[in-house]
Order: C-alpha cells, then structure tokens, then sequence
C-alpha cells in the first residue's frame, strides 16, 4: 500500500473503517470429533442450529413447521434432499421457482454482515454475475420485477435449477459461519478423521488447535517410531484397520503376517464392539493380534525413549524390566499379570525389538511417510494448527496449562532450561514444527518431545501422572488403571485460576474466556460445561460415541456471534440418511454463556484490531502525502 496514491488512500481508509463497523462475524466452536464424521458433517452443515434460527426467524409466519424442516435440510444437504423429494413426488415447477426464492431470501439474510467484496469472492463462478444480481437487486416492489422473476424461471427451464440451489445452500452455509475452531482430537476411536480433514481442507476460513490424538498421528509422521506404534495399536482396538488400509493406502500384511505367526487368542485384546459396522471374524481376529504386536513393540520403543532422555523424568514407566515370574512391582506391592503376550521380549534384554519387529516397524514408518493422503492431511494439520491460540480475547486450547496445587504454573526443564506456562507451550510447539520438518531423524530431541506431549506428565496436551495402558492390559486391579490428572482440572473451577492463565496469555479483557476440549463433560452426572463464573468452557460433551453413555449427549459446540456467546448441547445423531429422508434434525439445546450489552463489531476483533492498525498506517501515509482523510 505504501505506492497508493492520496485518492487511492482515502478509498482505502473510507473502505476499512467502514468494515470495522460492521457486525462481528460468527465464530464456531467445536472439539473432540475423534473421527465421526457423520455427526461432525452435519453439525458444520447446520451451523449447530444457526442455519434453523435463521429459516424460523425468516419463515416462522409463513411456512409450517415441516415446510420449515424440509427447507433446513434442503440447506444442508442440497442434492441429497432433492434426490429424496423426487422419490416421493413429482416436483412442480411453482416449486422450484418459490424454493429459490426462499433460498434468495435466506441468502441476503445470512450475507447482510459482510461486504459486497466478501460476498462477491465467495460466489461460484458459474452464476456469479447472476447471484450477485439478485442478491443485492432483487426487490418485489422495483420496476426490475418481471426482469428478476425471469432470470428465475430460465434457470428452471435450462434445467439448472437443482445446481442453483445447491449453490444457494452452499452459499448459506458458508455465510452463517464466517470462521471454524476446532479445539483438537480429530483422529483416533471414530472411522473416519480421513473424511473430516477432507471437509476441513474446503471450509472458507478455520484454524485447528492440537489434540493429544492428533500429535501422535503428527509425531508418527515425523518420524517417532513410539507414536507410530500408538497409533496402530489404537486403531486395531477400535476395530478401525481399514482407515490405515483404505484411506491412507498403508499395506498392513507384513505386521498381519508377523501378528498372526507370533499371537494367539487372547481375550484382553479383542476389539471394542465397533459401533459402526459389523467386523468379520478375520477382522476382529487380526486386530486381536495386532494390538498384541503393538502393545509390545509400543512398550519396548518407549522404554527405550525413556532412557535417553532421562530429562522427560518417566523411569517410573519403564515396567517390563520389572516383571519376574509374571508378576510386575509397582510402589512395591506386587501384582499378577493377565493376558500376557510376551512371546518376543527377552527378559535379559526387555526393550530391545526383535528383528521381525524391528522390520516391521521400520516398514509402517516408511509407508507413513509415504502415504500421499496422509501427508497432504498431516501437512494441513501443521499450516491450519497450533497448541494454542488467543483470538477475540479468548484463549483456545485442548487439553491444559500444567498446573501446581497452589495454581502456579508447573515447571519443567529441558536442555538446562526451565519452561512453565506460556513459555512452555510454545517451546512444545517450536519442538513439534522442527520435528516435522525433518522427518528422517527419528530419534532425536524434537522427534521424541512429540511423544512426551502424548503421555508425559507436564504435557499440555495430556494433563496427567502417568498413561496407564500397560496396567489396563495386563492387570486386573482396577486401582492401577487411576491417571491421576494435573492440579489444572480442578483449579479451573476457580475464576481467578483462569483470570491468571488469561493474564499470562496476554487476555486480560474481562468478557475472556479459556475454551477447552479433551475431558468429557458427564452431563448426565450434572456437570456444568461453564466453569468458574463463565471464564472457562469445556466443549468435549462426546461426539465420540465411545463416551456418550458417561456425557448422557452427543456433544457440545459453541457459538460466538455479535450478540454474545451461545453454548449447545448436542443429541446423538442417527445417520445421514435416515435424516435426510425424516428431516431428523440433531436436536440442540442452547444456552447462553455471555450476552453482550452492545451489539460487537468487527473493530472489537481481532482482526478488527489488524485491520485498526492498517487504518493508521494509511491515515499516516496520508498525512505525509499532504492531506487529510477527512
């Protein structure tokens, strides 16, 4: 901008504070997918109800309330619904004609916020010039009337119609939404995260914060041979083989020859009943075996990262070397093991890979690393991603600040630094990038702090003692399968605790707010998501239907619109077509978290604060110039 001349300047200046004045745009919230897609795909459609707000407030007097119904899921699933009106009627063409003329109407509604520019860059170019006519010129009262109503009736005579409404639809979706979060834990438990990032990938405007899950997929990747074998483990117990094998093009028949040579039946290893679709015999048989692999070439490669890097501070995880007679020592009481699948450790030797397991490992990497699919996705997850972000005064962040009981922040050290709070967040972070970066070193310090994030006691992302899978594997007392969580999770009732976190991130607004993810909210225990007198919002309410029997609903998503910020709660979702053919909507329930007094505007944003400060730089240029903008 700094070659603009003065006239150029002024339009510039007069264009900008003219945004800054505009309605803050809507922000959508939402957390802990963990790979279900379907439920996940039409809460993005919806808007989490913002798409039925609009159609009710537009058509409330006028449309009964299946007419409202059709209308919403026309909007959702444009092609879809057509398809399934079709099959049960001849439609008219007055019904193309007045369906199109609704979905007119909803599009200038959901657009009136944004300028013509924003406007005009999102529509398809196909009926650019169209849309953009009846968008802002369309007026029943005008002169132009028949000259509308007859672009209207030649798209349905060309047989355009279904591919305007479509467009239409599309167009009201991505206008209610201006941008998405996503607080972390997309992969792992559900069957399809591929699908998910898919969608990410062509959604107009989002960023993504970290989940625990999502950096073991990352730090596989990057090469950690221990997030690797996490990440298979994982899928084989959620019976989810076929997202490795199908989705991401990875051939599994060395570890399938190798676990079925090696494992036997072993009943603490079958797989989770997958809630999704039924596995064959020879699937469930292969995922049995497969943990079994995993869980033992799991516990060798990090007991090996354990012990060149004794600064992580986790020797209390190195249990195999603890094991005699089938009994393993912890805090000195001796417990009988279950369910052992031992066959390759050699107890003079606990932590050492077995060459069939050192190629089997060793081929997974490569073909990780390879996979187009999951390269494209990981890379993504790297561009769109972060550990945390501060954005419109609020705080986002998945899993915790490490906390000490007394509320301070937990220090750790690495390479003779200490880190604690904010600092060290973002040397994690710093740590994560360079060891995507460099893929080929498997073994050195960035590459093995990925793994820490997963389990390591003051992670961010993890928030507890010690991960316990090895107890939940092979020993029947439940009292060892207790992670004892960080202070933080229950310092985070107290307001002032998250006034301090704020604080150290640099909010200090007072209407800001910590918005978090990766512990369930237990609704049906009476668990409030809104915490310490609203400063901070959990919205992992259980999309995963793993925890949906513990959160009693099937998630929570949270608004942020100029009018303030709007908690919902979510129903399990049925399935896309059952609710395509019904018009079964996901039935939410709101509640407001903070109803703003002035309605916001863009200037009260983040961006809005950007854009402040380009607004002054043109104001100086101009002033250098010679002249005055006013």
């Amino acid at each position: 901008m700094s070659n603009l001349h003065s006239n150029e300047l002024i339009a510039e200046i007069i264009n900008l504070e003219a945004i800054l004045n505009l309605p803050k745009g809507t922000e959508h919230f939402i957390s802990d997918l963990h790979g279900e897609f379907a439920a996940f795909n039409h809460i993005l459609r919806n808007g989490s109800g913002s798409i039925r707000d609009k159609v009710s407030t537009l058509f409330s007097q006028e449309l009964s309330q299946d007419k409202i119904d059709e209308l919403c899921f026309l909007i959702y699933y444009p092609e879809a619904k057509i398809q399934s009106l079709k099959k049960a009627q001849n439609l008219p063409q007055n019904w193309w004609f007045e369906t199109i003329e609704q979905l007119l109407i909803i599009v200038r509604f959901a657009s009136s916020k944004y300028t013509r520019s924003k406007v005009r860059k999102a529509l398809p170019q196909t009926y650019a010039y169209i849309l953009e006519e009846l968008i802002y010129q369309y007026d029943e009262t005008t002169d132009k009337k028949a000259y509308y109503r007859q672009i209207i009736q030649k798209i349905i005579e060309l047989g355009e119609a279904e591919r305007f409404i479509a467009d239409l639809s599309y167009l009201t979706q991505r206008f209610v939404i201006d941008h998405l979060h996503v607080i972390g834990d997309i992969y792992d438990r559900g069957p399809h995260p591929d699908k998910i990032m898919d969608s990410l990938l062509d959604y107009h405007s989002l960023d993504i914060q970290w989940g625990n899950h999502d950096i073991i997929w990352l730090g596989a990747v990057s090469g950690s041979k221990a997030c690797l074998a996490n990440v298979l483990r994982i899928c084989a117990r959620y019976g989810n083989l076929d997202l490795l094998e199908e989705a991401y093009g990875i051939d599994l028949q060395l570890l399938k020859s190798f676990s079925r040579k090696i494992y036997q039946e072993n009943k603490g290893f079958f797989s989770k009943k997958n809630p999704y679709r039924e596995l064959t015999t020879l699937e469930s048989t292969d995922a049995m075996k497969i943990q079994q692999a995993m869980a033992m070439i799991q516990e060798k490669l990090e007991g090996q990262l354990i012990q060149r890097r004794p600064e992580f501070q986790m020797d209390h995880r190195l249990l195999l070397d603890k094991i005699h007679e089938n009994q393993l020592m912890i805090d000195g009481q001796a417990y009988q093991l279950v369910n052992t699948c031992f066959q390759t450790v050699d107890w003079t030797q606990p932590y050492q890979l077995s060459a069939e397991e050192e190629l089997v490992i060793t081929d997974l990497l490569q073909q990780f690393q390879n996979s187009p699919k999951l390269k494209q996705h990981m890379t993504f997850l790297m561009e769109k991603g972060a550990l945390y972000l501060s954005y419109n005064h609020n705080l986002l962040i998945h899993g915790c600040i490490p906390l000490n009981d007394d509320g301070s922040f937990q220090e750790i050290s690495f390479n003779k630094n200490k880190y604690a709070g904010k600092a060290l967040l973002d040397f994690f972070e710093t740590n994560i990038q360079q060891a995507f970066s460099k893929p080929w070193l498997t073994e050195d310090f960035s590459t093995d702090l990925v793994w820490y994030l997963w389990c390591g006691e003051r992670s961010s992302l993890f928030g507890k003692k010690a991960m316990k899978t090895f107890e939940r594997y092979f020993i029947e007392e439940c009292q060892t399968h207790v992670e004892e969580k960080n202070a933080y999770y229950s310092l985070r009732n107290d307001s002032q605790v998250c006034q301090n976190i704020l604080k150290a991130f640099g909010l200090n607004e007072p209407d800001s707010h910590i918005i978090n993810g990766h512990t369930p909210v237990k609704q049906i225990k009476g668990e409030s998501p809104i915490k310490a007198d609203g400063k901070m919002i959990v919205i992992d309410g259980g999309f995963s239907k793993a925890y949906q029997k513990v959160t009693g609903i099937g998630g929570y998503t949270l608004l942020y619109n100029s009018f303030g910020m709007q908690l919902a709660a979510h129903k399990p979702f049925s399935d896309q077509e059952t609710a395509i053919e019904k018009n079964d909507d996901i039935i939410s329930t709101r509640q407001i978290v903070d109803r703003k007094i002035e309605r916001l505007k863009v200037k009260d944003t983040t961006i809005g604060h950007t854009l402040i400060k380009e607004t002054q730089q043109l104001n100086n240029q101009l002033k250098h110039s010679g002249q005055s903008a006013f």
